[in-house]
C-alpha cells in the first residue's frame, strides 16, 4: 500500500501520460486484440477504474495513442524538412530524423506502420485517416522542394511520391531492426544515394 500512495496523488496529465506510454508499449508488441485494459493498467501502475477517467474504452485509447505518435513523428521530421540550408542537407537531415525516430521510438514506429491486423472497421478507418493526414502534412512541408522538380503539391502524383518516400524509408527501418549492426549513418548515406542521386545517375 505504501508504494501505491504516491501514485494516488499523481496529477491527471502525469497519470494519463503513464497510461498512454503503457498502452503504446503493449499495443505495439502484442497488438490490439491480444492486449487487455487490465494489462495496460498494471503496466501503468494504475487502477483500471482510473483509466476510465481518461479513456472510455480500449478502442479510444488505441486511437488516441496512434494519433499522438503520428503527430510526434510529423513534428519531428517536419522540423528538418523546413529547416534552413541547401536542399541536399535538408534531405539528409530529414532521412536521419526518420531513422532517429525509428531508433528512439521503436514501439511508436511499429504501432504506426506494422500493426495493421485489426479487424475493427473503425480502427481501420482511423488508421487510414492517420496515414492520409501524415501524407498530406509531409506533402505540404515538401511543397517548395516539389515545385523545384516540377511536381505541384496539389497534384495526386505529389502524394504518391510522398507515400513512396515514407514507405521506402520505413522499409529500410524495418530492415535495420533485423540488421542492427548497420550504423545509422550508413543507412542515411545509402538512402541519400537513392533518393538524392538517383539510380539513373549513380556512378
Amino acid at each position: 500500500m505504501a508504494e501505491d500512495a504516491p501514485k494516488s496523488r499523481m496529477r491527471g496529465p502525469a497519470r494519463k501520460a503513464l497510461i498512454t506510454a503503457a498502452a503504446l508499449k503493449l499495443f505495439a508488441s502484442k497488438g490490439y486484440h491480444a492486449t487487455s485494459l487490465a494489462e495496460i493498467a498494471a503496466e501503468a501502475g494504475a487502477a483500471r477504474t482510473v483509466m476510465y477517467d481518461h479513456f472510455p474504452s480500449k478502442r479510444v485509447l488505441l486511437l488516441s495513442v496512434m494519433q499522438e505518435q503520428n503527430a510526434a513523428l510529423v513534428e519531428y521530421v517536419g522540423a528538418r524538412i523546413t529547416a534552413s540550408g541547401p536542399p541536399e542537407d535538408r534531405m539528409r537531415s530529414t532521412i536521419d530524423a526518420y531513422f532517429g525516430f525509428a531508433q528512439s521510438k521503436p514501439a511508436a514506429r511499429r504501432l504506426l506502420f506494422d500493426r495493421t491486423d485489426e479487424d475493427d472497421p473503425e480502427i481501420r478507418t482511423v488508421r487510414q485517416g492517420i496515414r492520409e493526414s501524415r501524407t498530406h502534412a509531409v506533402a505540404a512541408l515538401l511543397g517548395t522542394d516539389m515545385r523545384a522538380v516540377g511536381v505541384l503539391p496539389g497534384e495526386p502524383i505529389a502524394e504518391a511520391v510522398v507515400e513512396l518516400i515514407i514507405t521506402g524509408l520505413d522499409g529500410a527501418a524495418q530492415w535495420w531492426e533485423r540488421n542492427p549492426e548497420t550504423s545509422r549513418s550508413s543507412l542515411v548515406e545509402g538512402a541519400m544515394r537513392l533518393l538524392w542521386t538517383g539510380l539513373g545517375h549513380a556512378r
